[in-house]
Order: structure tokens, then sequence, then C-alpha cells
């Protein structure tokens, strides 16, 4: 009985290995659902979830206190970016394949209005302080919204194609993530152009990204190789650079609890620690699913969306801590 003791408690100190969690809490089928699962939008009073299932040209709306998909919106053109806005009722998808923003009444899910941009319109975000909707698009840019008008107001030029980026709650930066120059720009909506660049050496693919306002760290997942680095935004300089899962598409950082979740479609679900705002490490990593590399975190719960691959049906797992 000591030696088993004993070996539960190594066991414990070992990354990878924690009793706290994450917890699988809930799996929901995602019926009919075929190929690539991309971003994902919280309605958090009405406790539902936009998946924008890109492969499958729908919109997958979950309701998350009963467990299952109540709407599968279609009509899309490779939805990838979904964007709810609670302040005007509003959901907005994004769609890669011919650039349409399409809006739809929050209530009743039927569409109000179309804005086309150019091709490859991608990740949305809604800036509350300034009350714009941001989109990104294109061979570099991004498209500023007002959610009454539903027009674009302006647009801020980039490099190249952006792919996430990060409002500040309280100031006037966008950080963006321009995989094709190597750089994470630094937006100035005010004056609606970069204002300065983070070059990221010879890491590369950076996709997913998280912000610690409080702290002024950004945290920035690439894929080549696969790594997380953290930068300093009131410096602009790298603080420290640290290995994940390969193939990672969602970053979020959980002020509570002081961690960092990566998921990467390689198979795991990456947490890491803050100890400050100089010092992380690997806590650990969760065994997932191939490919279920997009997700969302409303605080408590992480929604991962699993996609079909062979016997494995496309699902959305949520995992409690």
């Amino acid at each position: 009985m000591k030696k088993a003791v004993v070996i539960l408690a190594l066991l414990g100190s070992l990354p990878g290995v924690h009793a706290e969690g994450p917890r699988l809490v809930q799996t929901i089928p995602l019926d009919g659902v075929e190929g690539r699962i991309d971003h994902m939008s919280m309605d958090v009073a009405g406790q539902r979830l936009f998946v924008a299932a890109l492969g499958n040209n729908t919109v997958e709306v979950v309701d998350l206190k009963q467990g299952k998909v109540v709407h599968s919106l279609s009509g899309f053109s490779e939805p990838q970016g979904v964007c709810f806005i609670p302040e005007f009722n509003l959901l907005a998808v994004a769609n890669g394949g011919d650039g349409r923003c399409v809006f739809f009444d929050g209530s009743t899910l039927k569409p109000v209005s179309t804005l086309r941009l150019d091709d490859d319109a991608d990740n949305m975000r809604y800036d509350s302080l300034h009350k714009k909707l941001l989109v990104g698009y294109g061979s570099g840019a991004l498209a500023v919204i007002d959610p009454q008008s539903k027009k674009v107001t302006s647009t801020i030029s980039l490099s190249s194609h952006p792919e996430s980026f990060q409002v500040e709650a309280s100031g006037a930066r966008i950080f963006v993530n321009v995989p094709n120059s190597h750089t994470t720009d630094v937006v100035n909506i005010l004056q609606g152009k970069v204002a300065e660049s983070y070059s990221l050496g010879l890491v590369a693919a950076n996709f997913p990204m998280a912000l610690d306002e409080a702290n002024h760290r950004l945290f920035i997942g690439c894929r080549l190789p696969a790594r997380l680095l953290v930068f300093d935004t009131k410096t602009g300089n790298k603080v420290t650079t640290l290995t994940l899962h390969g193939d990672c598409d969602d970053v979020f950082y959980d002020a509570a609890r002081k961690q960092i979740y990566a998921s990467c479609g390689e198979g795991y679900l990456d947490i890491l620690s803050q100890s400050d705002a100089d010092h992380y490490a690997i806590k650990q990593s969760t065994a997932t699913a191939s490919g279920a590399r997009t997700s969302s975190f409303d605080g408590a719960k992480i929604y991962l969306a699993v996609p079909h691959h062979g016997t494995q049906q496309a699902e959305l797992r949520s995992y409690q801590f």
C-alpha cells in the first residue's frame, strides 16, 4: 500500500499527469458534419456556441444546456470566422470562399444583411471599446465594420493575409499574426495603420494568439517548429519560448488560474503555467483526438471541436477545470 501511495505521488508530479484536470465532462455529437472545423464564438448569456464547420459549409449552433445541436445554418462558402456580438444581438460569419460577411439576427438566426469583402474572409473579433467588428481578409487587410450599419468604415492594410489577432480591451492596439511575413504586426486602430512589427526570427507559421493585457504579455502559437512565443507588449522583445505539440490552432490565456491553453491538431491540449510575467512552464498535456485543433474558452470550460476522422465522428468535447 505504501509503495502504491509513493508511486501515485510521483506520477502526480510528472508533466501530463494531474488529478485536477482538465476533465472531460460533456461530449456533443456534431451529426453529419464533415471536413475541417474552424473557429467558434460563444453566446454566454444564451449558453450557445456557434461553430464554423468550414468543410461542411455550415455553422452549427450548439445549445450547451441541452447538450445538442439545435440549428445548422447553411448557404456559406467555407465559413471560417464567426463572431456573436451580444451588445447588438448579432451573429456575423466570414466566408473564406467568396469573401462574404453574413449577419444574422441573434434571436431568430435569420440573415439580415450581407457585406462582401475581398476573398478569404477569415478571423473576426469585436472591439467593445470602439464598438467595431474587425475582420481579417484578402492578401492583407483588416476591415473595420460598424455593427449597426453593417458597413465598412475603414480598412487597415497589412503586409499579407492575417490570421488570429487580439484587441486590447483598454487601449487602441490590435496584435495581428501575419505568417507569410514572419511577423506579428501591431496596429493602432485610431491611426488606422501598422505602428510596429515583432519579428519571430526563425520560428514560422504563427497562427493562434492570446493576450495577457494586465501583464503586457502576448502569446503567439507557431507551427514551424511547434512553439509558443511570449512577447513583452511594452518593449516588443521576446521573453521566452516554450515547446508545444504540433498543429496548434487556438491559444487562450486564463487570468484566474494563470494558465495558457493550446489546442493542437496532433491530438493534445497543452496547458502551460505562468509563475509571473517572465516565467512559464509546461504543466501538462491531455490527449484528445487527431485533428482536434480549434477550441473556445469561456473562463471555466474549454470546448474542443473534433472532426470526423476514420471511426471518430465529429463532436464537441467540453473540458472543465
